[in-house]
């Protein structure tokens, strides 16, 4: 059985406690005020925002720095967008 909704919030960074591999393996975009993002660092649905990377600048660990923006968000699997696609075609 599959889940066919992305968890509520996901992190990038495998050390982080919100980074799942399960997720990343099945492929997620992200829709963030309408507008498909794939820089997506982070992301939380219930509270509404995502982390994006700015400019090239890194912190002390070699990642990339982030802020926080807020708005709608919209996860997805790209395996399931793919299904549809080929549906309708």
């Amino acid at each position: 059985m599959t889940i066919d909704t992305p968890p509520d919030r996901l992190a990038a960074d495998p050390r982080s406690k919100f980074h799942d591999a399960a997720a990343f393996e099945r492929g997620i975009g992200i829709r963030f005020n309408g507008e498909e993002k794939h820089n997506v660092e982070e992301y939380c649905v219930s509270e509404g925002w995502v982390r994006l990377p700015v400019g090239r600048s890194l912190d002390r660990r070699g990642n990339a720095m982030t802020m926080k923006f807020n708005g709608t968000v919209e996860p997805y699997f790209l395996d399931i967008q793919a299904d549809t696609e080929s549906d309708a075609g």
